[in-house]
C-alpha cells in the first residue's frame, strides 16, 4: 500500500521494507534538522497497525507481552515485544491505550503474523483484536512540535515525539496542514543518534533483549508469565549477552557507507582478521557526519578501532559488556 504523500514535489521512494513510503524529498540535512528543530513530519503509513479492545484487553496483553501493561493508564506510551520460547524477539510493538482501545502500530507486514499469534492466545479472554491497517495511518510528529493533532486521533506521546494514528483517508489533508514533510533517512538518522534499536534492522533469528539495550524500555523485569521469560531471566541474573549493541562514528572520507551487515574486524588486525560483528544501520546524520549502529561480540574491547569493510568505525558504548 503504497503512500499517497510519494506523490509530493522532490518525494524518492525508500527501499527494502519502508518502500511505500518516502525515503527523502529532496534535501536529507534540511529534513534531519527540521525534525530536530520540532517541525515538520514524518509519514509511517506503511506501518502495520494492530488493536485491542474489549475489558480484558490489558490484563491479556499483560500475558503475552514482555512490558508490564496490566494497569497501563490510558495515554501513557509504552513499548514491549513478543518472544519466542527460547526468547528471541519475534515482534517489536509500539503500542498506547485510549481509555478503550490498545493501539499498536509494527513494523511493515509483521502484522499478519503478529495477529495470528494473539488470536491463537485468546482462549475465554474478553478481547477483540484487529488488523486497522488498511484504514489507519501512522503519522510521526518530531518531539517539540506544535502541529495541531486531528480531533479522535490516538497519540502515543513519547519522549522522541508523537506518533499519531489518523484515519488513513486523512493523510494528506493533514500533510497539507502540518507540513513540510520529512523523509524516513531523516528519522532513522535521529534513531540511529538516539540509539533506539528497530526490528528486523538490529535484531536477527537469535537476538535476545538484552543485546539491544531493551531492557527496561521493552522488558519489565519484574513480571513474569510471558513467553520467553525464562531466557530474560537467566541471562539478567546468571550471564551475560553474547553480543551488545554500539554506536559507531564512520571515517567521513568514504564515499559510501557501509551497508547493512558489512562485518566488523578489529583494525590492529588488519583485512584478514577475523569478524567480530556487523553493521545492522548506517546514516548519514547532518551533525555527527556518517553513523552506524552494529552489534559486536560481548568480549570486544570498548575502546578498540574497528574497521567496517574498508572503514575506520570508532565505538561507543550503547550496551556495557
Amino acid at each position: 500500500m503504497k503512500s499517497p504523500l510519494l506523490t509530493l514535489p522532490g518525494a524518492v521512494p525508500a527501499e527494502g521494507v519502508d518502500e511505500a513510503v518516502a525515503a527523502h524529498y529532496g534535501d536529507l540535512f534540511r529534513e534531519q534538522r527540521a525534525l530536530a528543530d520540532g517541525t515538520g513530519f514524518v509519514d509511517l503509513s506503511h506501518r502495520g497497525v494492530v488493536t485491542v479492545t474489549g475489558e480484558d484487553r490489558l490484563a491479556w496483553l499483560h500475558l503475552l507481552l514482555t512490558q508490564h501493561v496490566s494497569e497501563l493508564p490510558p495515554g501513557e506510551a509504552t513499548e514491549a515485544l513478543i518472544l519466542s520460547a527460547h526468547g528471541h524477539i519475534e515482534h517489536a510493538l509500539y503500542l498506547v491505550d485510549d481509555g478503550e482501545t490498545v493501539w499498536a502500530h509494527v513494523e511493515p507486514g509483521t502484522q499478519e503474523a503478529l495477529i495470528a499469534y494473539l488470536e491463537s492466545m485468546k482462549f475465554f479472554y474478553r478481547v477483540e483484536v484487529a488488523d486497522r491497517t488498511a484504514d489507519i495511518a501512522v503519522v510521526h510528529l518530531p518531539a517539540g512540535s506544535i502541529a495541531e493533532v486531528p480531533r479522535g486521533a490516538a497519540v502515543r506521546e513519547t519522549p522522541y515525539g508523537r506518533d499519531l494514528f489518523l484515519p488513513r483517508a486523512e493523510l494528506e489533508a493533514f500533510a497539507d496542514r502540518a507540513g513540510p514533510p520529512a523523509g524516513i533517512l531523516a528519522l532513522e538518522a535521529l534513531r540511529v543518534e538516539q540509539h533506539r534499536p528497530r526490528l528486523g534492522f538490529e535484531t536477527d533469528h537469535r537476538t535476545i533483549p538484552h543485546e539491544l539495550g531493551w531492557i527496561g524500555p521493552a522488558v519489565h523485569l519484574q513480571k513474569g508469565c510471558y513467553r520467553g521469560q525464562e531466557t530474560v531471566a537467566r541471562v539478567q541474573n546468571l550471564g551475560k549477552p553474547p553480543r551488545r549493541l554500539v554506536f559507531l562514528h564512520l571515517d567521513g572520507s568514504e564515499v559510501h557507507l557501509p551497508a547493512a551487515g558489512t562485518g566488523l574486524r578489529l583494525a590492529e588486525d588488519g583485512p584478514d582478521g577475523r569478524k567480530v560483528g556487523f553493521i545492522t544501520t548506517s546514516a548519514r546524520h547532518h551533525e555527527l557526519g556518517p553513523v552506524a549502529l552494529a552489534l559486536v561480540k560481548r568480549n570486544v574491547p570498548l575502546d578498540a578501532p574497528l574497521v567496517a569493510g574498508d572503514t575506520a568505525a570508532a565505538q561507543e558504548v550503547v550496551v556495557e559488556p
